[in-house]
């Protein structure tokens, strides 16, 4: 992003809003049908992602969740709690079954972490600095890795024994 602070910031009116924005859903998502569905939600201004809000309340979402179950992850400076909720009931509302969900957190703090994300939009490297400030990494690490496979696992044996008894 050549002003990544300034397009960060203009996300902020269609953020609080809370309206869908336009999106194209590729066919190839609604053309398949799915034993699970995992959504990953990244919040924005203290909510659930415009393109993701889009998304869900679409009539796409409506064709793959419908009938199906699906579990959400959601990455966050802080902020988690109100992003999964919506998720959970938008998800529900297009007619999908919520099985569970997972957060995970971007070191530094809220300010920190901002700079740092503002820092790899602009330059697409991780740096130590920035505005001469010490940041963070951003984004997820590797130490979220262990957290995931674990998720997953326990996602995969809960789909597996619910096949077992049907």
């Amino acid at each position: 992003m050549p002003h990544p602070f300034l397009e960060v910031l203009g996300m902020i009116p269609a953020e609080l809003r809370r309206r869908p924005g336009k999106i194209r859903v590729p066919d190839v998502v609604t053309e398949r049908e799915y034993d699970l569905v995992c959504i990953g939600s990244p919040t924005w201004w203290l909510s659930t992602n415009v393109p993701i809000r889009s998304f869900l309340q679409s009539e796409a979402a409506s064709r793959v969740l419908k009938g199906k179950q699906f579990a959400a992850a959601v990455p966050c400076r802080r902020y988690w709690r109100h992003n999964l909720k919506t998720v959970k009931r938008l998800g529900a509302e297009r007619g999908g079954v919520f099985i569970d969900g997972i957060h995970f957190r971007y070191q530094g703090g809220q300010v920190r972490s901002l700079l740092s994300l503002v820092s790899y939009l602009g330059s697409g490297e991780y740096r130590d600095r920035y505005l001469g400030i010490k940041i963070p990494p951003t984004n997820l690490q590797a130490s979220h890795l262990q957290a995931a496979r674990e998720f997953a696992d326990a996602l995969a044996n809960r789909l597996l024994s619910s096949a077992d008894t049907h």
